[in-house]
């Protein structure tokens, strides 16, 4: 890949989803891990995408910024984006001369000196925790979440916003005894700003059939409010900032 560009699924303009304000989300190609539940599964392959010039994303936000307000800017989602870490540095460093506010949607299990630099210059991070107990995230994502953990930890040793992000799937997320051990887990953490509980959907199940996949949360059903309710009052006994996506 040469060097001033990053390769990318897809965008959003005027996102209200991805972070803080209305925001530019750019949709990166690659992923490490193999959700079950996944609604991008277009952007699990590597190979894909479309190369694209650093300098042409730096022109699409400036060009939206006076959109952005005091709050919005771009989020890079995926996909996972910190697998182009490297590609992405210099992005980084190029809006930020812009004054561009900048968002990470990221699972947080990729780790090395580029990701470490990249988490440096972004301004918050969405991290996305797919389940504390570590047998049943290896069931939903088919990786394990050690450095997950560990990445949290580290922003909140280094002072690094984030939001917590979590997808509640009923049978495999929603267990009350796991979602207890989120909140002893985190619940000290003082650059966690927020928890956003994100509802199951099936958006994405037609998908897999274009690709010859096999959707394998076909019998899941989405969440009731009740589910949804219930969840949120078990986060709320850990914290103060509880949303519902």
């Amino acid at each position: 890949m040469p060097q001033h560009t990053i390769i990318v699924h897809s965008f959003e303009t005027l996102g209200t989803y991805d972070g803080p304000g209305l925001r530019l989300v750019v949709f990166l190609q690659g992923c490490n891990f193999r959700c079950l539940y996944c609604a991008n599964v277009d952007t699990i392959p590597l190979t894909g995408g479309t190369e694209t010039d650093i300098e042409e994303i730096v022109r699409m936000a400036v060009s939206q910024k006076a959109f952005f307000g005091k709050k919005g800017g771009i989020t890079f989602s995926g996909g996972e984006p910190t697998l182009q870490a490297k590609e992405l540095i210099p992005l980084f460093k190029r809006l930020k001369e812009e004054g561009i506010h900048t968002c990470l949607d990221s699972n947080g299990s990729v780790w090395n000196d580029d990701v470490k630099e990249l988490f440096s210059l972004v301004d918050i991070v969405l991290l996305d925790v797919k389940q504390i107990n570590n047998t049943r995230h290896q069931i939903l994502t088919e990786r394990s979440n050690q450095q997950t953990l560990q990445t949290a930890h580290h922003f909140n040793t280094i002072g690094k916003r984030f939001w917590l992000r979590y997808v509640l799937v009923p049978g495999y997320s929603d267990f009350e005894e796991d979602i207890r051990t989120l909140g002893e887990e985190f619940k000290t953490f003082t650059s966690l700003e927020r928890i956003e509980i994100l509802p199951y959907h099936t958006l994405g199940a037609h998908k897999y059939e274009v690709l010859g996949k096999a959707y394998a949360l076909k019998a899941v059903k989405e969440n009731t409010p009740e589910q949804l309710n219930r969840a949120k009052a078990l986060f709320e006994e850990y914290f103060t900032n509880v949303y519902v996506n």
